[in-house]
C-alpha cells in the first residue's frame, strides 16, 4: 500500500502510524527496557488486494487494525454510515504539522465527513519516553447526540490473563454478533447480566472466565463491562505471556462509562473473516449502549435509567470531546494479574498481585476529571 496513506508521529521511545484512509492506528511500536513492544493486532487481509479493492466492504473491515474512533459505536441506524461510522470508514487529513516541542509531539487531523453537523479532529500525542500514545476526539458544533467509543485490538498467539479497573456489572446484548449458524457462531448466553468477571454464563451451560484468554474457541462474541464512577481511572490490561508484554486501555469514567470486550476467534465464517481472524480481543472504551446502535443509545434505556451515559450529546455553538490512552508495556518476570494502577501527576504506577509494582512516564493530567 502507498505511503501516501499512512502518516507517522514519533518521540523517543514509541512511534504510531495512521491509516489515513479510515482512521485506523495500524501499528504502535515502542521501546522500553530496552525491549520493543507492539501491543496491536491487524487483520491478516489488509494487504490483500482482493479485499482492499472491494469496495461492497466497508472500509472499516478492509483497514481493520490497531485502535480506531467510531461515531456512532456499532449500527448507524440513523444516518447512511456503514457500522461504526464514517470516523472509522471515511478518509482523514493531517491538519497540523507534527512539529516537536517540549518533549512531544502533537499531529491533528480533520474528517473528510461531517457528523451530524459536526467537524471531528483526531489529535494524537506521543511523549519522549512515555510508552503512551494520547488520544483526543473534538466534535466542533453539530446538533444531536450519539454513541461513540474507541476501539482497540489486541490479539493473544497462546493463553495470557486479563485484568480491569472494578467493574459494577457486566451485560451481554439481547441477541448474539451472529444469528444465523451458517455465518458464524457464539459461545456465550443471550442476553446475561452477570456481577463476577469469572463466571459468566455459556448457552451450552458452565460458565466463561473473562479474566483469562481465550474463553472457547471458534466464536464471536460481545460483553459490555459496566465502570464503576467511583473509579478516578479506569483501565483494562491485556497481559501475554509469550510476547512477554501488556497492551494497556486507560480512560476517565466520566469520557467512557463502558468497557467492551470482543472476542473474535475465527467465529465468522463469511468474508472477509473466513474463518481466519483468529486469538483476537477487542478492549474498547466506550459511551454507548452496549452493540446496540445509535437509535437505542440515544433513546431512554436501562442503562440511563441507572444514570449510566450511553451517548455524547454535541454542542452547535462550541466543542465537546473525548480522550483515551492506549499503550504497551515489558511483562515483568512473574506477573499474572494487575491488582491496581494508579495515574500520578508523572508517572503511571501499576501493581500485580504477587506484590510487584512498575512505574512509567505518564501525563497525569490528559485524563483527569475537571480539565
Amino acid at each position: 500500500m502507498s505511503a501516501i496513506h499512512f502518516h507517522t508521529i514519533e518521540a523517543e521511545g514509541i512511534r504510531a502510524t495512521l491509516d489515513l484512509r479510515a482512521g485506523h492506528v495500524r501499528r504502535l511500536e515502542i521501546a522500553q527496557s530496552g525491549r520493543k513492544v507492539e501491543p496491536l493486532h491487524t487483520a491478516p487481509w489488509v494487504d490483500d488486494p482482493a479485499i482492499s479493492g472491494d469496495e461492497t466492504i466497508p472500509a472499516n473491515l478492509r483497514c481493520l487494525s490497531g485502535d480506531f474512533f467510531c461515531a456512532p459505536f456499532a449500527a448507524s441506524d440513523l444516518d447512511d454510515a456503514p457500522p461504526h461510522g464514517w470516523p472509522a470508514n471515511s478518509l482523514w487529513t493531517m491538519t497540523e504539522t507534527d512539529a516537536r516541542q517540549a518533549g512531544c509531539v502533537v499531529a491533528r487531523y480533520e474528517l473528510a465527513r461531517t457528523i451530524l453537523g459536526a467537524r471531528l479532529v483526531k489529535e494524537l500525542t506521543v511523549r519522549d519516553g512515555h510508552p503512551f500514545l494520547y488520544e483526543r476526539h473534538t466534535f466542533i458544533g453539530g446538533e444531536g447526540a450519539l454513541p461513540v467509543a474507541n476501539h482497540g485490538m489486541t490479539r493473544f498467539d497462546a493463553p495470557g490473563t486479563l485484568s480491569f479497573s472494578p467493574k459494577l456489572f457486566g451485560e451481554t446484548p439481547a441477541v448474539p454478533l451472529e444469528t444465523d449458524p451458517k455465518r458464524g457462531r457464539s459461545r456465550l448466553r443471550y442476553p446475561t447480566h452477570f456481577t463476577d468477571l469469572t463466571k459468566v454464563p455459556m448457552e451450552a451451560g458452565g460458565f466463561a472466565d473473562l479474566t483469562r484468554y481465550p474463553i472457547g474457541s471458534a466464536h464471536e462474541d460481545f460483553v459490555s463491562l459496566i465502570e464503576n464512577p467511583k473509579n478516578p481511572l479506569g483501565w483494562a490490561a491485556a497481559l501475554r505471556p509469550d510476547k512477554r508484554d501488556i497492551f494497556l486501555s486507560l480512560k476517565n469514567p466520566k469520557d467512557y462509562p463502558i468497557t467492551m470486550m470482543w472476542f473474535s476467534n475465527g467465529g465468522r465464517d463469511y468474508a472477509p473473516w473466513n474463518g481466519r481472524h483468529r486469538n483476537v480481543l477487542g478492549l474498547e472504551e466506550g459511551r454507548t449502549y452496549g452493540g446496540h446502535g445509535h437509535r437505542a443509545s440515544i433513546a431512554d434505556n436501562r442503562w440511563t435509567r441507572l444514570g449510566i451515559a450511553t451517548a455524547l450529546v454535541l454542542d452547535p455553538k462550541g466543542e465537546i470531546e473525548v480522550r483515551n490512552v492506549i499503550g504497551g508495556l515489558p511483562l515483568p518476570e512473574g506477573w499474572s494479574k494487575i491488582t491496581t494502577i494508579v495515574a500520578g501527576p508523572s508517572q503511571l504506577t501499576l501493581s500485580e498481585a504477587g506484590g510487584g509494582s512498575l512505574s512509567v512516564p505518564f501525563d497525569g493530567a490528559f485524563l483527569r476529571t475537571g480539565r
